[in-house]
């Protein structure tokens, strides 16, 4: 079984998310599922079968999380020293070379990938071109519109 890269930040939001499905989510659906029983009939009962399912989804949620934290290869990225590559964690500072507009991005495992807060997956595209790049290096990445090439302005290991 491989390990799944995780940043310390994304093994705490997992933990933290786990917790919040087992002491909060679970009891509440619990109790939900009992007053839903106490109502009577069961085959029509729909706050019942919405109060199951949502059980279901929960019980799964947290199969998934521990599954994912026993799985986890989880990684400080503070204590690197990658000598100013980017590595696995590393946040980047890239300008688009044609249009000059400047982009940060975090290198994260796929769990925690999340474009709307600027983390790209390590099996990215761009993150594949960028993994090894230093300050002044560029990066050529194959985008569906073509190659698009982005200038390396700093990195961080935050």
């Amino acid at each position: 079984m491989s390990k799944i890269p995780l940043t310390m930040l994304g093994a705490e939001q997992l933990r933290v998310e786990l917790h919040r499905l087992k002491t909060v989510d679970r009891p509440r659906v619990i109790n939900a599922i009992a007053e839903a029983r106490a109502h009577g009939d069961l085959k029509e009962n729909a706050e019942y079968h919405a109060a199951k399912e949502q059980q279901s989804f929960i019980e799964g949620r947290i199969a998934d999380i521990e599954s994912q934290l026993s799985q986890a290869q989880i990684i400080d990225v503070t204590t690197l020293n990658p000598n100013g590559k980017i590595v696995f964690g590393a946040t980047v500072d890239l300008v688009e070379e044609e249009s000059g507009d400047e982009v940060t991005y975090q290198v994260v495992g796929d769990l925690e990938a999340d474009i709307k807060q600027r983390k790209i997956s390590i099996s990215s595209p761009i993150a594949r071109a960028l993994i090894g790049k230093s300050v002044g290096d560029v990066a050529t990445v194959q985008a569906p519109a073509g190659a698009r090439n982005y200038e390396v302005i700093d990195v961080r290991y935050v």
